[in-house]
C-alpha cells in the first residue's frame, strides 16, 4: 500500500476517478433497495449516483488533457489511510437509518479526501476541481445528514451517533477493542498450556505476562503502520497503536494476574487457575457484548465467534499441557 503523500498527481486523480464510479454504483444499490419502502429517498439516492458520475465525468477530462487515456490501475484499498468499509449494500432491506450512517462516512471520506488532494496538487486547474468537489462532496454529507428527517422520530434522531463520533468509533474504540479481544483469546492456549505443564504459578505468570507483552507491542504497531492518519483523520498513529498495544496486554494479563498466588499456598494452583477461568469467562461474555454494541455485531454472532472461539482455545491450550 502507498501513503497517500506518496502520490502522484496522476495517481490521485486515478484514485478519484475509481472512487466516484464505485460510489455511484453504490448509491444506485441504495436506491434499487429503498425503491419500494422508500421511493422519495430512492430517488435522492439515484440523483447522488448522477451527482457522482457527473464528478467522475469531470475527473477524466482534466486527466485525459494532463495525462493522456491511460488509467493507472490504483484504487483506495491500494491507499493506506482509507476507511475500511463494510459491504453492507450487498444487504437487503436495510434500514433507512442505517444507510444514511454509511452514506455519511461516505462522504466526509470523499471530503477529507479531496481537500487534502486539493493541498498536494500543483496544477492550478487539478486544484480548483478537487477544492470543487470537496465542498461538493460536504453538501452531500449534510444532504445524508437530514436524509430521514421525516422519516424517523425525534427521539430516534436524538440517540443516533453523528458521523464524526461513529469515525472516532471505527478508528480508535474499534482497534482498541480489537486488541482487548485478540490480547485475552491469543493468550489462552500459551498461559494454560504453560499452567498444566509445570503446575507451578509463578513459571505460569511468566509465560503469560510474555505472551501479553508481546502481543501488545505486536498489535501495537501493526496498527501504528496501518495508516498515518493524514487522508481520513484517525489522529496519531501512535495514539492508536498505543491504545491498541495497552488493550491487547491488558486482555492476556487479566488471566495472567491470578497465577500471581505464590505456590506456597496450599492447592495454590487449582485456586489460581479457578480464579483464572472465573476471569477468562467474564472477560469473553464481555468482549461479545462489546463487539455487540460497538461493532456493529449480532450479539449471538458475537458470542459464537468470542465466547465459543476462545473456549476452544482454551481447551488447545489445557490439552497441550497435559499431553
Amino acid at each position: 500500500m502507498k501513503n497517500f503523500g506518496d502520490l502522484s498527481e496522476r495517481e490521485v486523480l486515478a484514485v478519484a476517478i475509481s472512487s466516484e464510479e464505485e460510489d455511484s454504483r453504490i448509491y444506485m444499490t441504495f436506491a434499487e433497495d429503498l425503491a419500494e419502502r422508500y421511493p422519495d429517498s430512492a430517488k435522492l439516492f439515484e440523483e447522488m449516483a448522477e451527482e457522482e458520475r457527473g464528478h467522475r465525468h469531470r475527473l477524466l477530462e482534466i486527466y485525459q488533457q494532463r495525462f493522456g487515456s491511460h488509467l493507472p490501475p490504483i484504487r483506495r484499498e491500494d491507499v493506506r489511510g482509507f476507511l475500511k468499509r463494510r459491504p453492507i449494500w450487498l444487504t437487503k432491506n436495510l434500514p433507512l437509518d442505517t444507510i444514511r450512517k454509511e452514506v455519511e462516512t461516505m462522504e466526509l471520506e470523499a471530503e477529507r479526501f479531496y481537500a487534502k488532494a486539493s493541498e498536494q496538487a500543483e496544477d492550478v486547474g487539478v486544484r480548483r476541481l478537487l477544492g470543487d468537489l470537496a465542498e461538493e462532496e460536504q453538501n452531500h454529507e449534510k444532504l445524508a445528514a437530514k436524509l430521514t428527517d421525516r422519516i424517523l422520530s425525534p427521539d430516534v434522531r436524538a440517540e443516533e451517533d453523528k458521523t464524526r463520533r461513529r469515525v472516532f468509533v471505527l478508528q480508535y474504540v474499534q482497534p482498541g477493542l480489537a486488541g482487548l479481544m485478540d490480547g485475552s483469546v491469543s493468550t489462552l492456549a500459551p498461559l494454560f498450556a504453560a499452567a498444566f505443564a509445570t503446575h507451578q504459578n509463578w513459571q505460569t505468570f511468566l509465560v503469560g505476562l510474555a505472551a501479553s507483552l508481546g502481543a501488545g507491542i505486536s498489535m501495537g504497531f501493526a496498527e501504528a503502520l496501518s495508516d498515518d492518519g493524514s487522508l481520513t483523520g484517525r489522529g496519531s498513529p501512535w495514539l492508536r497503536g498505543a491504545a491498541s498495544g495497552i488493550m491487547t496486554a491488558l486482555g492476556g494479563l487479566g488471566h495472567s494476574m491470578p497465577y500471581l498466588v505464590p505456590d506456597s499456598w496450599p492447592n495454590a494452583f487449582w485456586i489460581a487457575t479457578a480464579i483464572a477461568g472465573v476471569v477468562v469467562f467474564f472477560e469473553l461474555w464481555a468482549i461479545a457484548f462489546i463487539r455487540s454494541r460497538y461493532m456493529d455485531t449480532p450479539f449471538l454472532q458475537a458470542v459464537f465467534q468470542i465466547v465459543l472461539g476462545g473456549a476452544i482455545v482454551l481447551a488447545v491450550g489445557i490439552l497441550i499441557g497435559t499431553a
